[in-house]
């Protein structure tokens, strides 16, 4: 298998991951403020990766680039805190079909910021995959909630790309761990304008997305540093083919026919046809 490849299974696995993190979110139904869900996650995901952080040697486990590492793990406090609001009011699947707008927009950061120029096939599938998002979300029918969803997609593709600038030595342990610890200070500050009593089924779900996401954010580290971000971001989308599956067995979500078109279009440009072409000519 090629690392192109690998790599997308990689991000297949991860949005796979995210997807029952969001359905986690999903069930919690804003039970728990947003920033206090969003402490409590952050401090399950130091917790959780303290003990693989402390195994490496004293080398491995130094921060590099802190000023990058501080932004990163800032820009994940405001995609988890829309990502929440997001998924508590809007359907799974119109949710994460603005989330995997991030592709798109990964395609012109990529050349603004690593300076990498993404082949034109993805080109025109990343803007396919987009007029597929229109679809879902029809501009006529917009839900506020939309705009966190939006904010989500930003956060997401700042987040992937910059994980493309963290030095090598830096391994994915180290990153996730400081990602989440460096974002604890300003999350608890924020959680404690409105923190509320907590039930320990609710701790339950929150342990679970805080893993699940983990588990993302390491697959997503791994996939990016491994190929350039234009050539594998389209994978991300296939996240969209999971929270739809989860949002008709478990809340009774089933898309009409225009979602579903649009989750064909968002979805299409995964399919490796120059593979299968190859293939069928033996």
């Amino acid at each position: 298998m090629s690392t192109q490849y690998f790599a997308i299974l990689l991000l297949v696995i991860g949005n796979l991951a995210a997807s029952l993190s969001d359905v986690a979110v999903k069930v919690l139904d804003g039970s728990v403020p947003v920033y206090q869900y969003v402490f409590i996650r952050q401090l399950l995901s130091a917790l959780v990766i303290l003990p693989l952080w402390l195994r490496q040697k004293r080398k491995q486990r130094k921060l590099h680039k802190p000023g990058l590492n501080f932004f990163r793990a800032h820009i994940l406090i405001l995609g988890s805190g829309c990502m929440v609001v997001a998924v508590t009011h809007l359907p799974l699947a119109t949710a994460n079909a603005i989330f995997y707008a991030a592709p798109l927009l990964m395609l012109p950061l990529s050349t603004m910021l690593l300076k990498e120029t993404p082949p034109f096939g993805k080109v025109i599938a990343t803007v396919i995959g987009f007029v597929g998002v229109l679809v879902v979300l029809r501009p006529s029918e917009f839900h506020w909630a939309a705009v966190f969803a939006l904010v989500t997609a930003m956060t997401i593709a700042l987040f992937n790309i910059t994980a493309r600038q963290l030095p090598a030595e830096q391994s994915i342990i180290t990153t996730l761990f400081w990602t989440s610890v460096l974002s604890l200070p300003i999350s608890a500050a924020l959680a404690l304008f409105h923190w509320a009593p907590i039930q320990s089924e609710a701790l339950f779900f929150i342990l679970g997305s805080a893993s699940l996401i983990l588990l993302y954010n390491g697959l997503a580290v791994a996939a990016y540093q491994k190929a350039q971000a234009g050539s594998i971001a389209v994978a991300e989308n296939s996240g969209l083919l999971f929270v739809t599956l989860f949002g008709v067995m478990w809340f009774d979500e089933v898309p009409d026919w225009l979602t579903a078109m649009g989750i064909i279009m968002i979805v299409a440009p995964l399919i490796p046809w120059h593979s299968l072409r190859r293939r069928a000519t033996r």
